[in-house]
């Protein structure tokens, strides 16, 4: 049989260590699925929606540190990715996106399904060319994935379907296809003296950490100490640096802690490391203000700075540490840190088993306090995510994904099943809002398809709730945000996958824990429900802030 660009593809994702490609077939698509059915080392990952394929491959990516894989027919299909390549271009994973399109001869002539998937793609891709001819093969997807390697983001790969059907010549796939480096980047000693000049000058001294200090938990720990700072965590950091961390002073933003906003607002320096925290508002205006990240172009684009720096945040922390001479007084460290402690114990006090109906602080606690050790959570945006933010527990083993750069509904399910796929010896567990799970809810069956065993958890509002809050916080009457939803469990049980749905919160616990515990084919799906209450309207509601609930969000 003759060797085809297809085969070609095919051929180079082995030789990359891929296993798997997540999307739907179409006809455009033929000659790569029948390369894909040929090699017998390739699982086709069938989903119900495109949007998940992509969505899923950026989960994949994350949990298992490598490139992952989508596909998309021609027009529509391919279409149906981008929300999700936004996403993991925004969360920096490296993802290889095959956007099959139409049949060469006919691109420009308004073809059935014709897009221009080369102008489409390109704001969400450092990588996005169309392959015209098999002289371009192998080089063009070996630059591809190189690209989303080195730059930790989408590539995008435009293939007519009659051309990955083209004969290829004997041009050999080399046989290291990817070439992942670990450069050392940190400032230079001139930098680094400058940088502690400041830091040692400093009264009332505040980091703000991020995503960019994964890895570096222990040298922060010591900076803290020599500094005697409190942290405050932006939420792409929690799952890194949250744990046994005495200078926690959590969050602040929109679903942050009081304790993490004046710890920002009252020092004379703040130190960001490894973040790009976007709102401007909750920025001091008057301090010093000093940045490291690995991408310089990240430097000074929230706020002003007085002094930034490129390097990746453990190499310059420990670079860092020999230049700090100075004692700093622990004052402005205890405020915070004894805010903190009092603002959690008030949060925690709200995570209780309590009255009808059942509060979504305590569905947290419960799904934290039950999940494994090593799960990966994932949370819908949000009130799902502000429920994880607050009451979901970091170990240094636990995973949390979401779309915490992009900000989509309907992320969670869809990057549990890569998640899942990705590490199927370990407990994944969907935190997913209503409006989120039923916007993409036909790839539920996904799970019974591929035999997931995923915990969904609902939180059922029977609103858009955060919607809601942000409506109300503006002004606005809210409108429009009502979800007339069925009963989660029995859609669930309909599709063949086991579903339970709790009303009374004093159920809450046992039903976590048999749900967690079910493993039992086809995979499960957990729906973790509360009563909707019958009267939403009521013209006389009790205080949300009585019942533990902020305004805005209904239970």
């Amino acid at each position: 049989m003759k060797r085809t660009i297809a085969d070609s593809i095919i051929e180079t994702l082995l030789n990359a260590g891929v296993t798997r490609v997540y999307g739907i077939i179409g006809d455009s698509l033929n000659a790569i699925l029948d390369a894909i059915r040929r090699s017998e080392k390739i699982e086709w990952i069938h989903v119900r929606h495109e949007e998940v394929a992509a969505f899923a491959a950026g989960a994949d990516a994350d949990v298992s540190g490598t490139i992952a894989v989508c596909a998309g027919s021609s027009g529509p299909g391919n279409l149906h990715l981008i929300n999700g390549l936004y996403d993991c271009h925004r969360n920096r994973v490296p993802v290889l996106a095959i956007a099959a399109h139409i049949p060469s001869n006919e691109i420009g002539g308004d073809f059935f399904q014709e897009t221009r998937p080369d102008h489409l793609f390109k704001d969400c891709s450092y990588y996005c060319e169309v392959v015209t001819g098999p002289r371009q093969m192998p080089r063009s997807i070996t630059i591809a994935m190189q690209t989303a390697i080195s730059r930790s983001g989408v590539s995008v790969l435009v293939l007519p379907g009659d051309v990955a059907a083209f004969e290829l010549d004997s041009s050999p796939v080399p046989e290291q296809v990817l070439h992942v480096t670990s450069p050392v980047i940190r400032p230079s000693e001139t930098e680094l003296k400058r940088l502690a000049e400041y830091l040692n000058k400093a009264k009332r001294i505040t980091l703000l950490c991020g995503a960019g200090c994964a890895g570096a938990h222990s040298q922060l720990m010591q900076l803290c100490d020599k500094l005697k700072s409190p942290m405050v965590i932006a939420l792409r950091g929690k799952e890194y640096l949250e744990y046994d961390n005495p200078y926690n002073v959590g969050l602040t933003g929109l679903i942050g802690y009081s304790s993490g906003y004046h710890a920002m607002m009252e020092c004379d320096v703040l130190f960001m490391l490894g973040t790009d925290f976007p709102y401007r508002q909750f920025y001091p205006k008057d301090a010093i203000v000093l940045q490291v990240d690995i991408k310089p172009e990240h430097l000074g684009r929230r706020t002003p700075l007085t002094y930034g720096l490129c390097g990746d945040v453990k190499e310059t922390v420990e670079a860092l540490l020999p230049y700090l001479m100075e004692p700093h007084d622990t004052g402005h460290l205890e405020q915070h840190v004894s805010h903190f402690a009092k603002v959690r114990q008030e949060l925690d006090e709200l995570a209780t088993a309590g009255r009808k109906p059942i509060h979504p602080q305590y569905l947290t606690k419960v799904v934290s306090d039950l999940a494994s050790e090593d799960a990966v959570m994932t949370c819908d945006v949000g009130t799902p995510t502000l429920w994880a933010a607050r009451y979901l527990r970091m170990n240094g083993k636990r995973r949390l994904l979401g779309s915490f750069n992009h900000g989509t509904m309907a992320n969670a399910l869809p990057q549990a099943i890569g998640a899942q796929i990705a590490k199927p010896g370990r407990q994944v567990i969907s935190l997913s809002g209503d409006g989120g799970l039923t916007m993409l809810m036909g790839d539920l069956l996904t799970l019974r398809q591929h035999r997931l065993p995923i915990k969904v958890v609902v939180f059922n509002n029977g609103a858009l709730s955060f919607v809601e809050l942000e409506m109300k916080a503006a002004g606005y009457l809210e409108i429009g945000t009502e979800l007339d939803n069925p009963n989660f469990a029995t859609v669930a049980q309909a599709m063949g996958i086991e579903g339970i749905r709790v009303e009374d919160p004093g159920d809450l616990e046992d039903a976590v824990r048999r749900a967690f515990k079910h493993d039992g084919p086809p995979g499960p799906v957990r729906a973790l429900v509360w009563r909707r209450p019958e009267e939403r309207r009521d013209p006389h509601p009790r205080s949300p802030h009585r019942q533990g609930i902020p305004p805005g969000i209904r239970e």
